[in-house]
């Protein structure tokens, strides 16, 4: 019977041991994990057992039939989700923060990079001065965080506190139907409701148009409902496009809206000189998000909110006196130990109290390359991109769907003698999921279906975008010939 061990000095042991396991894995040689669920699903579906089997046969069982059956998502020729593998030093920063520091409270260098990364972040992004950031756990929560802020905002300048008293009016939040979906979930979370959130159309380039939104403004302002923020698009998760953020935030301005600056995938792309200019309307935004687990290479579960109006975060999101953690800390300032206080107060800036300490991973990846390293990574992947649009616009069966504005590219396979080409493409992505190489996701644009590809891993280079064009062409000849 093996009970926990207390000694010190075995973890530098249990990492020896199954770091050559992650190193075999990161060389991507093994087969997908569906070829042989048989064996580690029989292998680690056990019941629950009564004597533990001690450290050493743990990390045997990880080797064996964990680590080899992870993700395809790590690979460098995965461009299917707008999450990727973690860097090597995302992983290790994110590991020193679970061992060393494993809360975001207390007086420690843990939790004061938590400051240090979100300063640098607004810096590296250009964000407008004196917003105030908070980490979360990605851009689901972040989202929830910056319209949580608007939804306080707007009624507060009606003389109600909806944070207090629940939500008592209709309202409306306005995005297009390019928007994350969970601008919409957070809607119903935050108690105005999914239907809240009115569509505003787009241009021919997945852009929401701003004299659109105009009329949809002046059009609603007879309803009487509260208009709560207004959401674009730095990046959207679909098609990469950009919104008119300039006039948007005009708009918003003039009618005196919260302004929420979606930038969870695209936000990064204000590194690259080419886009940079699009980028200009951030000055006017509200709240503005980011993922670091997206471009910046961190582990999945970092994201980043941040609002000019703090109050606003604070009155939403405040969790309130709780005597256990109150009467624990020092009040006088007089501190002498890094427990005698939590630290700055981001457990009332968002939706959670207990959370890992999220800056130290952010600090270690902005440290390691600078901000030079992720311009030539984001300039990379862009141009990734725009070299897959130029050669599918030189191949006849190849279609451009749209042009590239970030790292994102669609495109589909064309034959004149096939009737249903949704279902020769749907047929093409299967094949390429099944070889494995480059994995690519599929999106609907104007009733297309089209094969999609975004290029954003730190491990992604320059001949994954010719190798998936490349395999692409292979396939589609293959099935059409």
């Amino acid at each position: 019977m093996y009970e926990e061990q207390a000694e010190c000095g075995l973890l530098s042991k249990r990492l020896k041991q199954l770091a050559p396991y992650l190193e075999q894995y990161q060389r991507f040689e093994q087969p997908d994990a569906m070829l042989n669920t048989d064996v580690w699903q029989s292998a680690l579906n056990r019941p629950v057992p009564l004597k533990g089997i001690g450290a050493e046969q743990v990390l045997s069982e990880m080797a064996k039939h964990l680590i080899p059956n992870g993700s395809q998502i790590a690979k460098p020729g995965c461009t299917s989700y707008i999450t990727t593998a973690a860097t090597d030093m995302g992983s290790l920063a994110t590991l020193a923060g679970i061992v060393a520091s494993p809360q975001r409270v207390g007086l420690t260098a843990f939790n004061y990079l938590e400051g240090v990364a979100l300063s640098w972040l607004a810096e590296m992004f250009d964000l407008p001065s004196g917003m105030q950031g908070v980490f979360s756990s990605g851009g689901s929560t972040a989202n929830l965080i910056g319209l949580g802020a608007a939804r306080q905002s707007a009624f507060e300048r009606l003389g109600m506190d909806p944070a207090n008293d629940g939500v008592q009016h209709a309202c409306n939040i306005y995005a297009t139907e390019q928007s994350h979906h969970t601008i919409h979930r957070s809607a119903s979370v935050l108690g105005m409701g999914r239907n809240s959130v009115i569509h505003i159309p787009v241009d021919e380039k997945m852009r929401l148009c701003p004299e659109a939104l105009r009329k949809q403004l002046l059009e609603d302002k007879k309803t009487g409902a509260v208009a709560v923020a207004i959401v674009a698009n730095a990046g959207s998760t679909n098609t990469g496009s950009i919104d008119p953020l300039q006039e948007i935030g005009e708009i918003a301005r003039e009618h005196k809206i919260w302004f929420h600056v979606d930038g969870a995938y695209g936000l990064p792309g204000t590194l690259d000189p080419q886009l940079h200019p699009l980028y200009k309307g951030l000055a006017l935004a509200d709240s503005i998000t980011v993922d670091a687990h997206k471009w910046l290479g961190a582990p999945v579960g970092i994201g980043a909110t941040f609002v000019n109006d703090s109050q606003a975060l604070q009155k939403t999101f405040n969790q309130g006196a709780a005597d256990y953690l109150e009467t624990t800390v020092v009040t006088n300032q007089q501190f002498e130990n890094s427990m005698d206080s939590l630290g700055f107060p981001y457990h009332d800036l968002g939706v959670e109290l207990s959370a890992p300490t999220r800056g130290a991973t952010v600090w270690a990846l902005i440290r390691e390359i600078g901000v030079e390293g992720m311009r030539a990574r984001i300039c990379r992947h862009n141009a990734m991109a725009r070299r897959v649009a130029e050669q599918v616009k030189q191949q006849p069966n190849l279609e451009l769907a749209l042009e590239p504005t970030l790292s994102i590219c669609c495109f589909r396979y064309v034959d004149k003698k096939v009737e249903d080409l949704n279902a020769l493409n749907k047929q093409i992505h299967r094949q390429l999921v099944k070889n494995g190489v480059n994995i690519p996701s599929t999106t609907m644009i104007n009733g297309k279906l089209v094969i999609r590809p975004c290029f954003l891993g730190a491990r992604t280079d320059w001949h994954h975008a010719d190798d998936l064009v490349k395999e692409v062409l292979e396939i589609g000849d293959f099935l059409t010939r």
